[in-house]
């Protein structure tokens, strides 16, 4: 579909607002203040074991495999979708259903105050995982729609920047909301968290009809028929068939998968891994994740530049390097250090300054890697699945290594393995015969 110049700029200014709102999610639930909430509530007189479904686990583990078990979901529902949304050209539909299960599962976690009520807690953090990742197989679809390949780096950087820009700023506001809650009228900074998830849903939702409303519509709605529940899952199987003759591309998503497996574990286990493994409190902590979030503005920017100058795949390989520094620091780093918060500091400004970039970089590549003509969706909805699959992988390694070692340092030193085995396949992708493969 190619958009005149004002509707792709209202288009453009629709889309990137979509990372604005649902990234709220991403820093305050799935990184920053509920994992540090989850690991205070269910830890009680210094035992960090709890029960669930007739099991006992390391609490920090449990919520590993609960979000193991949601990326294995949005796995297998994923081509579902895409197939259906391809079929009747209503990926903005689906984009505000999955936006709006996220949402109200958010607003769920108020209900989550005590050990008694885990299974609201775990409940909430599955359903707006789903929430938040399913909708982004039809965000991601809607790139190659809206801008022309030379604009895709830059646009993709620019969504993530609004991205961590926004949420930075409603951190920031409940930051001083639950450090003075008694200000604000609320008994404890208990409540005062657990109110915090009720504005995130708020801001997530409210800010994404932006989105819904700038995006453009299809130009003809098709009726579901049953036979097109499959049809994602024959799509995929199409794309996978495609890339057979597509070495370079293939090469990029297995790179892409092993580096996945990394910083998705990093990003949503960081929390957990300094409350529990270092002894961080929440201001530490929440500290170390506002630094990570500013100079990701930047790492971001700075790296859509070194793209421009030396090749995404450079790019991404220095990106990677810097992540192998960062896992093996990990595993170094002890809870009796004196200077372990600056340490941990340290190394969340390193996270931050590759962060954005990774993410930006690996978008933005493969979508110059898919061919000129067919379903985006379904492409997108591979690399979605790709990555998924590695946060499956991911967290559930790095939760079944606490358990076995007792340790989260070990987990880390695992996840080095991962990028060192990135680095290997991506050094092979070739980006100048991407063109006549496709």
């Amino acid at each position: 579909m190619e958009l005149a110049r004002p509707a792709r700029k209202k288009a453009i200014r629709a889309w990137v607002f979509y990372d604005w709102a649902n990234s709220v999610y991403s820093l305050v639930i799935s990184t920053a203040i509920f994992p540090i909430y989850y690991s205070n509530i269910t830890t009680v007189d210094g035992n960090d074991k709890v029960e669930f479904l007739g099991g006992t686990f390391s609490n920090t583990a449990l919520y590993s495999y609960v979000l193991s078990l949601s990326f294995l979901i949005v796995v297998v529902i994923s081509p579902l979708l895409s197939g259906i949304a391809d079929y009747s050209s209503r990926k903005k539909s689906f984009l505000r259903r999955f936006c709006y299960l996220g949402g109200t599962s958010v607003a769920l976690l108020f209900f989550f105050r005590d050990v008694d009520t885990l299974w609201i807690g775990l409940l909430g953090t599955m359903f707006a995982s789903v929430g938040f990742w399913g909708s982004h197989v039809f965000y991601n679809a809607y790139l190659p729609e809206i801008a022309p390949k030379r604009l895709q780096d830059h646009l993709s950087a620019r969504g993530f920047a609004m991205g961590y820009f926004g949420s930075s700023i409603l951190m920031i506001l409940l930051l001083v909301i639950i450090q003075m809650p008694e200000v604000f009228g609320f008994a404890d900074a208990g409540i005062a968290t657990r109110f915090s998830f009720l504005i995130v849903a708020v801001w997530w939702v409210g800010f994404a009809q932006i989105t819904f409303k700038g995006l453009p519509d299809p130009v003809e709605h098709k009726s579901i028929h049953w036979r097109t529940v499959g049809k994602g899952y024959k799509q995929l199987k199409t794309v996978w068939d495609s890339l057979q003759g597509m070495k370079n591309t293939k090469r990029f998503l297995v790179g892409f998968f092993l580096l996945s497996i990394g910083v998705q574990t990093v990003i949503l286990l960081a929390a957990p891994f300094g409350t529990k493994e270092l002894g961080l409190g929440a201001t530490e902590m929440i500290i170390t994740i506002l630094v990570i979030q500013f100079v990701a503005i930047g790492g971001s920017l700075l790296f859509s530049k070194l793209s421009e100058r030396f090749g995404n795949i450079t790019a991404l390989l220095l990106s990677l390097v810097i992540w192998v520094f960062i896992t093996f620091s990990a595993w170094t780093m002890e809870g009796g250090d004196d200077f372990v918060n600056y340490k941990f500091y340290a190394l969340g400004a390193c996270v931050g300054l590759v962060l954005g970039g990774v993410q930006a970089l690996s978008r933005s590549t493969y979508s110059k890697m898919l061919p000129k003509e067919g379903e985006h969706t379904t492409y997108f909805s591979f690399y979605d699945i790709t990555e998924k699959l590695a946060i499956v992988i991911g967290t559930f390694t790095f939760g079944f290594v606490e358990e076995i070692s007792g340790s989260m340092n070990n987990s880390a030193l695992v996840l080095s393995i991962f990028f060192f085995m990135a680095i290997a396949v991506l050094m092979r992708v070739r980006m100048n015969v991407v063109k006549d493969e496709n």
